[in-house]
């Protein structure tokens, strides 16, 4: 089969979109199809071989992350797609890139599938100029009517299909595909290296959290519950993995608290050294409210680290309470659940035995990759009609 996948965000943008169409790609390739990624330059030269990525012009937008923003016309790319012979066109965003994807299923006649990947007015406040009530419902109008207009709707769980449901989009052309975990990239974790380059003892317990810190990761949240964690436990580290707007703010948190020397911040660690950040912890901890599926709690699973999150959305959709983590409400049973787990080392390992296999079991990118096949070939079929 002959994919054609646009999105707004691509590698070396780390964020959940790009490891996920990266993900898919990888997956598919190796099962013998022929992927063509359509995609923004990055501000700094690409150096990995790009067989099949054509990267439209873009600028650095004047947001609070860094971020590519695609300018998407180019009559060099226009003259190439011209010449290609697609099967189904597959776009990650209903704008920019999206609208482009939309032109060329039409103009093609193939099936155009579409990934509802983000709660798009909680995106509002990255749009400059416009009051954020407004910029957010104009965000999830156009995300519905851009849904419409597709023959298939990705959700990465079962949270957003609800949630697309009541925009008005007919329930038959949505279907559940979660984003997988890169096996070969998430092999061989080794933990004890960053513990060693942060000076953690080994007896430490580590809570561990890889995030954005800006608004919609709900990191102040997260840093006033861990806070108070750090207060009541001698011994215990906090590695915060990431950068963002919101940074400060979280310092000045852990300041009040008296906790700071309990706080590592690394700042942004490269993608290929996730899985040993992840390892280096005993819990990892995650308050956003805001994912579609959240593709870090499914690494996190595959290393096999108990989690603590916010049971909402996608983070609710994927951990099975008690289970594979401890789902709580945006209150003070965040910190309590944290403590559960430090008192109790066989209920850590427990659960991080059971996300180690759940995530084996259902959330590789093989797997995922396979799912996503079948619904190609379905949508394919019921195009032709």
């Amino acid at each position: 089969m002959k994919i054609a996948i646009f999105t707004n965000n691509y590698l070396p943008n780390p964020y959940g979109v790009s490891t996920s169409v990266e993900g898919f790609r990888l997956s598919l390739i190796k099962k013998g199809h022929t992927v063509y990624v359509f995609a923004p330059e990055w501000f700094e030269r690409v150096t990995k071989d790009e067989k099949n990525i054509f990267r439209y012009p873009a600028i650095k937008a004047p947001t609070k992350i860094d971020f590519s923003l695609v300018v998407p016309f180019s009559s060099y790319i226009d003259a190439q797609i011209a010449e290609m012979d697609f099967d189904i066109i597959h776009a990650q965003h209903p704008n920019l890139l999206g609208i482009t994807a939309k032109r060329w299923a039409r103009k093609k006649s193939i099936p155009l599938v579409f990934t509802w990947h983000s709660l798009y007015d909680r995106y509002a406040h990255y749009m400059p100029f416009v009051p954020e009530k407004i910029s957010a419902h104009i965000a999830m109008k156009n995300a519905a009517s851009f849904a419409k207009q597709a023959d298939c709707i990705i959700a990465p769980t079962d949270a957003i299909t609800s949630l697309i449901k009541k925009v008005g989009v007919n329930s038959h052309r949505i279907n559940v595909v979660e984003s997988g975990v890169d096996e070969k990239l998430f092999a061989n974790p080794n933990g004890k290296n960053i513990r060693r380059k942060h000076k953690i003892a080994d007896n430490a317990i580590v809570l561990v959290t890889v995030s954005r810190l800006t608004e919609e990761k709900n990191v102040l949240f997260l840093a006033k519950q861990v806070a108070n964690v750090l207060a009541q436990n001698d011994n215990i580290v906090f590695l915060c993995c990431g950068e963002g707007d919101q940074k400060c703010e979280m310092k000045k948190i852990f300041i009040e608290e008296g906790v700071l020397d309990k706080v590592i911040f690394t700042g942004k660690i490269a993608r290929d050294v996730v899985k040993n950040y992840l390892a280096a912890g005993d819990i990892f901890v995650y308050a956003s409210t805001s994912e579609t599926q959240g593709t870090i709690v499914t690494e996190n699973m595959y290393i096999g680290r108990p989690i603590v999150g916010v049971g909402i959305n996608g983070v609710g959709s994927l951990i099975e309470d008690e289970k594979s983590g401890l789902l709580t409400k945006e209150d003070d049973s965040f910190s309590y659940n944290i403590q559960r787990l430090i008192d109790d080392e066989t209920l850590r390992n427990r659960i991080g035995k059971e996300s180690y296999v759940i995530a084996r079991e259902k959330y590789t990118s093989d797997k995922c990759a396979e799912k996503l096949f079948s619904v190609y070939e379905k949508t394919i079929t019921e195009f032709k009609r």
